[in-house]
């Protein structure tokens, strides 16, 4: 049997916020120029609507792709916008998306629908198309608590960093300043960092040793109870 409503139904849409760290301390976003109406030529966050044949998830990788070139990178879900008069075509709700890159490592190109791609530091961000400031503060505020109990700053640091680069990274992220020998002690007391045989190249100080990430371990400690806190 096939059911028909009389009542129009909204569109679904999916947008992504994107962060990455620039050096020396600059929390960026990533934004598209449009180069359809409405709002042609204005810049927004990547994202479009979602496919029949498409989980939302799938559609929000998928038009970060196509926009903007990037795949492969930490992309989790953020909050529903849904009012009323946040798309002047139609009745359209989205699932907005935070996802963290490292600058260095992931380069991004426009595409599809969007004519130019760029970083944004978020304290000076130029005017933006629908609602998306509103959905950029959201992301914020997420990132600012969630890497507070959840190691997702390392996926804005290259894959090996400095003690000082990652006390910037948090420092940067929370918009305060940490006390280096609590934060070092903090740290390195976790277990959840490999000092690698390997210090800086190329800088004009004296060369700080490298560390990665231990993912495996972190996952091995989260299932027995471990609780990353900082």
């Amino acid at each position: 049997m096939t059911y028909t409503y009389e009542y129009s139904r909204p569109n679904l849409a999916v947008d992504c916020v994107v962060f990455g760290l620039d050096e020396p301390n600059s929390l960026k976003v990533m934004l598209i120029r449009r180069s359809l109406p409405p709002f042609q030529d204005q810049w927004a966050l990547p994202g479009g609507f979602v496919r029949i044949d498409e989980s939302v998830d799938a559609a929000a990788r998928r038009e970060l792709q196509e926009e903007t070139g990037l795949k492969d990178v930490f992309l989790e879900q953020l909050y529903t916008f849904g009012l009323l008069d946040r798309d002047p075509r139609e009745r359209v709700v989205t699932i907005a998306y935070y996802a963290l890159v490292n600058l260095q490592e992931h380069l991004i190109r426009a595409a599809t629908d969007a004519s130019e791609a760029g970083w944004f530091p978020i304290t000076q961000l130029p005017p933006l198309a629908f609602d998306h400031n509103e959905i950029i503060a959201m992301a914020i505020a997420r990132l600012k608590g969630k890497v507070r109990y959840e190691p997702i700053g390392f996926e804005l640091l290259p894959k090996k960093f400095t003690l000082s680069q990652l006390q910037t990274l948090y420092e940067t992220v929370l918009g305060m300043p940490l006390d280096k020998r609590n934060f070092r002690k903090k740290i390195l007391k976790m277990g959840l960092l490999i000092e690698l045989d390997e210090t800086q190249t190329e800088v004009a100080h004296r060369a700080a040793r490298l560390y990665q990430f231990d993912e495996s371990t972190y996952r091995q400690l989260k299932e027995k109870g471990f609780n990353f806190e900082l």
